[in-house]
């Protein structure tokens, strides 16, 4: 199955609205604070499924899907 090209490019360019780490890149947040969204809930909507894929992504080491994408940003 192909990755959803939106999604990953929402990844690497939208930021985290509030929070310990308002302002950061969802792609940069620290597996720690994914860790903590997933044992606490990911909120609802869009924001929720970005945070939980990252989630996915960095748990399964294949942040390296990310790279070229990060350079148009």
């Amino acid at each position: 199955m192909e990755p959803n090209s939106q999604i990953l490019l929402q990844l690497v360019s939208m930021k985290m609205p509030f929070g310990k780490y308002a302002g950061s890149l969802i792609c940069n947040l620290p597996v720690s604070y994914l860790e903590w969204f997933n044992r606490k809930g990911f909120p609802k909507g869009t924001l929720g499924m970005l945070l939980e894929t990252m989630y996915e992504i960095k748990l399964n080491g294949l942040e390296d899907l990310l790279k070229p994408l990060k350079r148009s940003y």
